[in-house]
Order: structure tokens, then sequence, then C-alpha cells
């Protein structure tokens, strides 16, 4: 592995952003901020999470510093004009072949959250990597070929580049909706930098067809139909899988070519061997590793000693993960892209601040329309973050400002409500708030890919509020969240139909639960909590039995 990255380091270190580290101390910083605030203090935007206003330019000297107070280089901080995010984003494709790519950050607020050079230097060196191993390559082609080969007849280092060096690849499988699709993959991209694997998607079902663009540059991470190195439905009892090969009491390289890891909800005490160091170091030995996870299994790549020295260094932040990897990876297609801008354009484009409500409901979790909608507006209007109705509405000349609500849910009963609730009744301080909804369940018999379309279209549209409102233990709201770089307001849980008397909790990071860990230590041999490990992994508010990442 260190191999690989010397290799590759060398090939990119002339395209690898390097930016100047300029390390601010606490008394220039007070002194920049008064004068970033004479200098830009006409020019007004919201921040992130509080309730006031600050300057722009405030904001950007802001940004430099970390909330623990310690000194960050002030490059690693994007420019809201910077169609690259800071680096993040690789200059290297046709604005045309995706439009959405450079053009959605337009939208969004400027990012608070820091990215770091080393990360930017990681994403550039994968880049090289899927180049050279990639399908299409001469590597590749030989690594199916050793793929397909009778057992005995495998020599098992997979393809390899003009060097010699080995091609190792990871093949995500689907399980579950989007949301979970889109969480598993980051996940998946995570662990494929860590350990020096090419990504590959699973995409012969149809559903990623037209849904995503390309992220990595010359190259796809579609896998070829027929080139998936499995036969039948890949489940807990698949023979290949991990958990099975450790329960027969084999090494994972000597059982197969392949190797299925098995990281749904439903994996057993085998399976969760795999956030072991000691099977991680087994892994690496195995060409073609496929798994399946319905999982943000993120907080437990951090959980593995192998990979904290290189995790600190790409994320020094832990709770910005998915925000910097979800922006490095999903970019929606043109066709997409164009469903977007027409949402945008009817909900959000004139208002002066945007609100995304994100609305869900689960049948391990009932609760009433009426009651729902009533907790929305108690978590709404006890916030700030809607303004209270006053009876009747006035006619005014103008309204002062315009709050525009956008509502992305399966029924359509609540943007009702809501735009009746404003429509009938104005407010104290006069504004005007309009309300809007894409889509509902009425129009989704149109088969899965445009569901998908539909779903994606709307996850990016919530990503553009300044303040977001989501339901607990939703998905589809973890990635409007963490492409936003929101902490949300987190509708909390019903209790037997009725709402909590605490309608909404303030989430304490914007980094996705993980629903299932593995609660396993793998020192003591022993089950544990995993969120009593370490300090920045602690149980989500919103679902106790998950873990998520914090900053400490």
């Amino acid at each position: 592995m260190g191999a690989r990255r010397s290799q590759l380091a060398g090939r990119t270190r002339s395209s690898a952003v390097q930016p100047t580290t300029v390390l601010l101390t606490a008394a220039i910083v007070a002194a920049v901020l008064i004068m970033a605030a004479v200098l830009f203090g006409a020019r007004w935007t919201p921040s992130s999470d509080a309730g006031t206003w600050v300057s722009a330019g405030v904001r950007v000297v802001m940004n430099a510093v970390s909330d623990q107070g310690a000194a960050v280089p002030l490059a690693t901080v994007p420019d809201p004009g910077d169609r690259l995010l800071g680096g993040l984003l690789s200059p290297d494709f046709d604005d045309r072949s995706c439009l959405s790519r450079y053009r959605a950050a337009r939208y969004r607020r400027a990012s608070l959250h820091a990215l770091s050079p080393h990360l930017v230097a990681a994403l550039r060196r994968y880049e090289s990597l899927h180049r050279l191993c990639g399908p299409g390559t001469p590597a590749y082609a030989r690594a199916v070929e050793r793929l397909r080969a009778p057992p005995n007849a495998s020599s098992g280092d997979g393809g390899a580049d003009p060097s010699g060096a080995p091609c190792n690849y990871l093949v995500w499988t689907p399980n579950a909706g989007l949301g979970n699709r889109i969480l598993s993959i980051t996940a998946g991209f995570l662990y494929a930098l860590l350990t020096d694997r090419v990504l590959l998607l699973d995409g012969s079902s149809g559903d990623l067809d037209d849904l995503f663009c390309e992220p990595f540059p010359s190259s796809t991470w579609i896998l070829p139909r027929g080139d998936l190195p499995v036969r039948g439905k890949l489940a807990v009892d698949t023979p290949e899988s991990l958990g099975n090969t450790l329960g027969r009491g084999e090494a994972p390289r000597a059982a197969a070519p392949w190797l299925y890891a098995h990281l749904v909800h439903n994996y057993n005490a085998q399976d969760k061997l795999f956030f072991c160091d000691d099977v991680q170091a087994q892994l690496r030995r195995v060409p073609w590793l496929v798994f399946q996870a319905d999982n943000y299994f993120v907080p437990g790549l951090f959980l593995i000693p192998r990979f904290e020295r290189e995790l600190a260094r790409m994320f020094p932040r832990r709770d910005a993960v998915f925000h910097h990897l979800g922006r490095y990876l999903f970019h929606p297609s043109n066709t997409v892209w164009g469903m977007v801008e027409r949402y945008h354009g009817a909900g959000f484009a004139k208002a002066d601040e945007r609100v995304g409500i994100q609305v869900r409901t689960f049948k391990w979790a009932p609760i009433s329309t009426g009651e729902f909608y009533g907790q929305i507006l108690k978590c709404t209007h006890r916030e700030g973050i809607l303004p209270a109705a006053v009876a009747p509405a006035a006619n005014t000349s103008e309204a002062a400002r315009r709050r525009a609500v956008v509502v992305v849910s399966l029924h359509g009963e609540y943007s009702e409500m809501l735009r009746n609730l404003y429509h009938e009744h104005g407010t104290a301080a006069g504004e005007a708030v309009s309300v809007f909804q894409p889509t509902h369940l009425g129009e989704q018999h149109i088969g899965d890919k445009q569901q998908n379309q539909k779903a994606l279209a709307e996850m990016v549209l919530l990503s553009f509020s300044d303040v977001v409102v989501t339901t607990g233990v939703s998905t589809f709201g973890y990635v409007s969240q963490g492409l936003a770089g929101l902490r949300p307001w987190v509708l909390m849980r019903p209790n037997h139909g009725k709402a909590p008397d605490t309608p909404c909790k303030l989430a304490p990071t914007i980094e996705p639960c993980f629903h299932r860990p593995p609660n396993y230590d793998c020192r003591a041999k022993a089950r544990c909590d995993t969120g009593r490990i370490v300090q920045h992994i602690r149980h989500c508010e919103d679902f106790p039995e998950g873990v998520q990442l914090l900053e400490s």
C-alpha cells in the first residue's frame, strides 16, 4: 500500500493543491475580524447555525479558526466564488458534460467547514489510481481475467499497472433506498481511500442510470455488466462472505479470489469483525472485495487503529466527513440538474431566507397528519424558523422580507396546511411567507429511475436552504444536511402516536447517524457500547441505538 501511494504521489504532486499554511494567533484574528467588519459590513448573509446575521467578509475570516480556537491554514477555507471548492473538485472535466459539478455551489451558502490539504492530495492521488486501474484499462482487463480464472490458476495479485503494482477493487452493490445508497457509497469511498482500492458501483439494475455524473476524471465508476464476481443474491448467508469465511476458521485470502462484506443492518457477530484491525490486515490481500450496506458505517472506520492517523490528517474536523466527500462524489446528472433548477426557480429564487422542511413518517413510529403538523409548527415557531401567524392577513403594499419554505414529503397535506396558514394570516413583522412542494406521492407511479431522479433533485434543493428541519432517522434528511453543511433542527420521534414535548432539537453535528454499529470490542473480544469507546463517537439524538461522529 505504501509503494502504491508513493508512485501515485509522484505522478500527482504537480496537480495537487498545495495551500500556503498561514497560522493566525488569537490577537491577529481579533484584529482582522474588526477590520473585516468595517470593510464588509454592508454585505450581509446568514450564518449557518446561529439565529444571527454576520458579514460575509467576517465569516470568511472566522472560518479560518476552529471552534476550539486552533489555528487552521487560511487557504483551506473555500472562497464562495471558487468553482473547485478550495481544491475539493478536480478541474479536469468538461463543464457541459455535468452542469451541476461547478454550478451547485452558486446556490448554496458558503461552506463553513475547512478543507484539509491532505484530503485534497488524497483525492488527486485516488483519481490517478482510478485512471490507471478503472474499467477500460489494461490493468482492469487483467484483473477481470484473473478473477474469472479457475481457482488454482490465479496468482491472486489482481491487475497491475505497467510498473507492476497491484490493482485492488471495492465493489458496491445496492441495498435499500436512495438516501441509504448515497450514504453507503460515501462510506465505501472513504474505505477505498484508506485501503488503496478502486471503488466500482454495480449499476446492473439500472437504478443509477442518468442519476449522477461521473466523479472521477477520464474514467467511470460503474462496473461493466457481467464483471461482477457474484452469482445469485448477496445476503448474510452467502458462503463467500467475510463472516462465513471466518466462521469456518478460514483466512479471508484463502477463501476465494473475491470476498463479500455483509454490512447490512442484520449482519452477525462474525460480519462485524470487519471493523477489527487484524481482519483488515488480512483483507489487504483480497483483490476483489464486494460489499453491501444500508448503513453509514464511517464511524466504524474511525475505530480501526490502522486508519486513525490517515483519517486525522484528512479530516481535522471529524464532523465534516460526509460534507466534503458528498460534495465531491455526488453531482446530479444534467437531467436531474434541470429539475433542481426548475424547483429552485419555483420555490427559492426570490427569497431573502430559504427554509427547507423534510417530512417523513415511519410505520414503526406512527403519528397522525394533524399531530405531526402541530409538531412541525411548534418546532418552527418556537425556534424562530418560521414567524408566528396573526389573524387576519393585512393588505400591505410590499412585504418587508420574503421567506420561502420548501416542503419535501411523500404527502401533500403538510405543505397545503402551511400554505393556507400564511395565505389566510399575516405575520407580526409583515413578512411574506411562501410555501412550495416540488413533488408528492401522487406523482410516484413512474418507476424507480424517475423516482430516484426526483428524490435526488429534492435532496439537492433542500441543501440550498439557509435553515433545515429534518425528520429524525431519515437518511434523506442526512444527505441534505450534509451537502448543505448545516446542523439541522431534527423533528423527534413520536411517543405512542403523540408528538413529544420537545418537538425538535438542534443536531450536535452535521454527520449522519450509523444506525447499526458493531458494538464489539476487538481487543477485548467482547460486546461493548460503540458510543462509549472514544469521545468523538457518541449516540445519535434521533436514534439512540446508533452512533455518529462529533468534533469532540
